[in-house]
């Protein structure tokens, strides 16, 4: 009952979708191209159908303390991975706005101040694992009725895990979309089905969404 989606007011939030966390880049995830395609399509659905759309990134500048503990190491010494103003640090082309890679505006964002790159559609900076960990999103989300969060995007233990953990202790609906994420296994998908996470394909998700769009 209380862990069922409400699509009508559901949300998308993106994870870590960059240019650099993808084959071929600083700080490639395996299996993140092959979402890639998934990842876009439900972002073109929820666009369609005028439901919020957050695209959470990472930025590191070079020579920063403020990274999470396992790369800090690497990015005080003057490591360049997701870099601000690097084509690295781009959100992958066809996921956002006009489906072009979308430059981050690091100052901008780096604020704390999102940018918006279509109606109801931002990119969205985070500092470690969470996408609600400093950051507006709970807010900015909730001004828009948002009551259901949809996770997709890159590496499943880390980011995409966190953050349906974030949003189920703050009572959002949880839903994964377990073919848009990289790094997906039957443990990992199992720990968060124990704790009301939706497990859902692309299809579905888009299906249900078309469903309670006709339903409002």
């Amino acid at each position: 009952m209380y862990t069922e989606p409400h699509w009508a007011t559901s949300g998308l939030v993106v994870i870590d979708m960059q240019v650099d966390f993808t084959e071929g880049g600083a700080l490639a995830v395996p299996g993140t191209a092959a979402v890639t395609p998934n990842v876009g399509r439900l972002a073109d659905g929820f666009r369609r159908a005028g439901l919020p759309v957050v695209h959470i990134v990472r930025l590191y500048p070079p020579g920063s303390g403020d990274v999470d503990p396992p790369r800090r190491e690497f990015v005080e010494a003057g490591g360049v991975a997701v870099a601000p103003g690097t084509p690295g640090s781009a959100v992958i082309a066809g996921l956002a706005g006009a489906g072009g890679p979308v430059e981050v505006d690091a100052e901008l964002v780096l604020s704390g101040v999102p940018q918006e790159v279509g109606k109801n559609e931002i990119v969205l900076y985070k500092p470690r694992w969470g996408a609600f960990y400093r950051t507006g999103l709970q807010g900015w989300l909730r001004e828009r009725g948002v009551d259901t969060v949809v996770v997709a995007g890159c590496n499943l233990p880390n980011c995409p895990r966190v953050t349906l953990f974030e949003a189920s202790e703050r009572d959002f609906r949880t839903v994964l979309a377990h073919d848009a994420v990289s790094q997906a296994s039957p443990e990992r998908l199992a720990d968060l089905a124990g704790i009301g996470v939706n497990l859902l394909s692309t299809d579905a998700i888009l299906a249900a969404v078309s469903a309670g769009l006709r339903q409002r």
